[in-house]
């Protein structure tokens, strides 16, 4: 029997080191206030209804404790624990392999140090796929922003209106997906995101407005904003 729906799978690339943060610790599993990081960004896919599935990839020394992570916050949605690979890329793609999609399915990927995505977000993501087959969260920059070629005078100022800071998720239709992955695989092409390998099959992403908030934790100045950001959504009732 056929699904009624496109389905809405996530994947979580979460198999990095964290060697900005230092500690022995990979920085995906520290401990934000009461919950590792990982946690936190699970489960704001958790209580989202337009999302069906998550899938989590994690170096392979970490798959039993990420597999006990969601037993015990019953992260009911969390239907794999993969084996990352040596980039975020390689991540993504060894998701890809082991998910069963259909093309008109959705796919988000989402940086598993981003906990502080709303789930009102993540709706607003997945419309604006379902509408326009690529989809990336973004904001645009408070600062003026120069540009410097040789890193030691400015060469020109840049129109900040113009220019957008990428967040994730970044939301695709699942089979363009799986071909801008398979077209970067042939031609040994790695990028830092997912939007960047859609484009170069013709594929522009519909920009949705971000958040602030939403801030990937990678040094210890991050964890520190992460923990006021945390009280503040709280005291909101975000989470």
């Amino acid at each position: 029997m056929s699904r009624a729906r496109p389905k809405v799978f996530v994947i979580v690339p979460a198999a990095g080191s964290g060697t900005r943060l230092g500690g022995t610790v990979r920085k995906q599993f520290l401990p934000l206030k009461d919950k590792p990081i990982i946690v936190h960004t699970l489960r704001q896919f958790e209580h989202c209804v337009d999302v069906d599935e998550i899938a989590v990839a994690v170096p392979e020394s970490a798959v039993v404790e990420m597999e006990s992570l969601v037993s015990r916050y019953r992260l009911h949605k969390v239907s794999k624990v993969v084996v990352g690979g040596a980039q975020r890329q390689d991540s993504v793609m060894n998701v890809l392999r082991r998910l069963v999609l259909k093309d008109t399915d959705m796919v988000l990927v989402h940086d598993g140090v981003r906990p502080f995505i709303e789930v009102k977000r993540i709706t607003q993501l997945v419309k604006a796929c379902k509408e326009h087959t690529a989809a990336v969260l973004a904001v645009q920059p408070k600062d003026t922003i120069r540009r410097s070629s040789g890193g030691e005078f400015f060469d020109q100022t840049l129109d900040r209106h113009a220019l957008w800071l990428i967040q994730t998720p970044q939301a695709f239709r699942a089979g363009v997906l799986r071909k801008a992955f398979d077209k970067a695989v042939k031609e040994k092409f790695y990028s830092t995101d997912e939007a960047a390998l859609v484009e170069r099959l013709g594929i522009k992403a519909k920009i949705v407005e971000g958040s602030y908030d939403n801030i990937k934790i990678t040094t210890e100045e991050d964890l520190e904003l992460a923990k006021l950001i945390l009280e503040r959504w709280k005291t909101k009732g975000l989470i």
